[in-house]
């Protein structure tokens, strides 16, 4: 999907990944579904960005609003896949901003990504999202990373 443009990947495993989590109670309350998301000019060069693809079908599967515009990456970080556990948390600390915090104030969000490596880029969006007062986060990714 990431690499080869096979977009509608993503959007299948988060309608398949949906249907699961309708069923479990801490799951029911989710109001919006937001996708970790990329640099713009790496979403250009790429042409999609996988999470959004994936928090898509999920979005459709559980019939909750995905939002792509209330948080934004405003540093473009380069490529994680070959740093260590800690070069890749201090690429992306306070790189990410929320454009609209009255939306998520005490919303349930569910904050998605594509995979999990080290968590680095999850909890750093993560920490800019407990900013918000009264948000409640949950996340959920395709695949993790085991160590």
């Amino acid at each position: 999907m990431k690499y080869r443009g096979h977009k509608e990947i993503g959007v299948y495993l988060g309608e398949v990944y949906g249907a699961q989590l309708r069923g479990e109670d801490h799951f029911r309350d989710i109001k919006l579904i937001i996708p970790i998301p990329l640099h713009p000019k790496k979403q250009k060069k790429r042409g999609f960005n996988q999470a959004a693809l994936f928090g898509r079908g999920l979005a459709n599967s559980l019939n909750i609003e995905l939002d792509t515009k209330s948080v934004v990456r405003v540093v473009e970080t380069s490529t994680q896949t070959k740093k260590s556990r800690y070069k890749r948390w201090e690429n992306v600390s306070e790189i990410f901003q929320v454009k609209d915090e009255e939306k998520l104030r005490g919303q349930h969000v569910l904050l998605v990504d594509d995979v999990i490596t080290t968590g680095a880029t999850m909890e750093a969006c993560l920490q800019t999202l407990m900013k918000v007062p009264e948000i409640k986060l949950s996340v959920a990714s395709i695949a993790f990373a085991h160590h």
